[in-house]
């Protein structure tokens, strides 16, 4: 319990260690030269509580699903894009709970752009002639099942910021669930909801900002689809890694388990990245040494371009064993031949 309490500042080395020295680079891009990204956080209880107290913000690349940002806060941290680093080009998506002005604007004056579920209550929107946008009205103007986008603008750190509001009308099943889910909410909390406030339930609709306006609003619509992956991040590491629990109350023995639950999901990554990119010499090109270069803690490292000598006996069995590998297939391949025909003559 001790060591756990004061390995939390080594963890979390190691663990952003792990993150600057992950092999693979950057995400895989876009046209463009833009990178698809999805911000989340999960709650995290201790011993004996049933609410949150502490949060895991986490960020995945997309399509490789490898963790790209994590952070450890209290239940106080709330999820906000502020705190995730940002690099022109990236493009992170993300659900109602950061769609927040000052976050959006975060992402936009550090080269990024964002695909954000709106939260109409939270981010008040302006048309394209400066008035506030009349969101409901706007939503009855689409017909039937297509989706539709509209310029508008929103203020943040003083400044007005250009976006696109996507929507498009969900299917009157989809609509008539959340309407339920609403609903039921509204009763445990011992108020019932507006008539506008329902209605809005029937509409999905996302705010784009401006470095995606060469996509259609069905595209927009269709990439902010992809968010559901880092749900299934979460049920992986809550399922496999028990993420969303930690055994004591302790902050430091809290912040060391969850680090080290950080730790080892990387070394997890890497391990099945590399496993699938097997090299059958035995080790990377290019950076790497094999293991067989290091010995007595010295490196004994080949120079470029020339291999260390074999004894011939070594090579002799090398030899041996690849021609019994090479034969064994045509060998099963007879046996199983001669099997067949003698129950055809039987």
């Amino acid at each position: 319990m001790k060591r756990m309490r004061t390995a939390e500042p080594w963890l979390r080395a190691l663990t952003e260690r792990t993150f600057a020295e992950n092999w693979r680079g950057a995400s895989p891009e876009l046209s463009g030269g833009r990178r698809l990204k999805i911000a989340d956080a999960t709650h995290v209880r201790v011993s004996g509580s049933s609410g949150t107290d502490w949060r895991l913000h986490y960020v995945l690349s997309l399509p490789t699903l490898a963790c790209d940002f994590a952070e450890v806060t209290d239940a106080g941290g709330g999820e906000t894009y502020s705190r995730v680093p940002v690099q022109p080009g990236d493009v992170i998506l993300g659900d109602r709970g950061y769609c927040h002005r000052e976050g959006v604007a975060h992402v936009r004056d550090h080269g990024g752009d964002v695909v954000v579920r709106l939260n109409a209550s939270s981010f008040p929107l302006l048309d394209e002639h400066g008035g506030r946008l009349d969101l409901l009205a706007t939503m009855r103007t689409l017909h039937e099942h297509e989706a539709g986008s509209w310029p508008v603008r929103f203020q943040a750190h003083g400044r007005e910021y250009a976006a696109r509001l996507c929507a498009v009308r969900k299917s009157a099943s989809a609509a008539r669930a959340a309407k339920e889910r609403m609903q039921k909410a509204a009763r445990k909390k011992g108020h019932t909801p507006r008539k506008e406030t329902l209605e809005l339930a029937e509409y999905i609709f996302v705010l784009a900002t401006p470095g995606l306006d060469d996509l259609a609003a069905a595209d927009v619509l269709e990439l902010y689809r992809a968010r559901w992956q880092i749900e299934l991040g979460f049920k992986r590491l809550k399922s496999l890694f028990d993420a969303g629990n930690a055994p004591n109350r302790d902050p430091d023995a809290v912040r060391s388990w969850i680090y080290a639950k950080l730790l080892a999901v990387l070394l997890m990554e890497r391990m099945g990245e590399e496993s699938r990119l097997f090299s059958p010499w035995g080790f990377p090109l290019g950076g790497r040494q094999p293991l067989e270069g290091v010995q007595g803690g010295v490196r004994r490292v080949p120079e470029r371009g020339s291999l260390p000598s074999l004894p011939s006996e070594l090579l002799r069995r090398g030899r041996e064993l690849s021609r019994r590998l090479r034969e064994r297939p045509r060998k099963r391949a007879l046996q199983l031949t001669g099997l067949s025909l003698l129950s055809r003559i039987s």
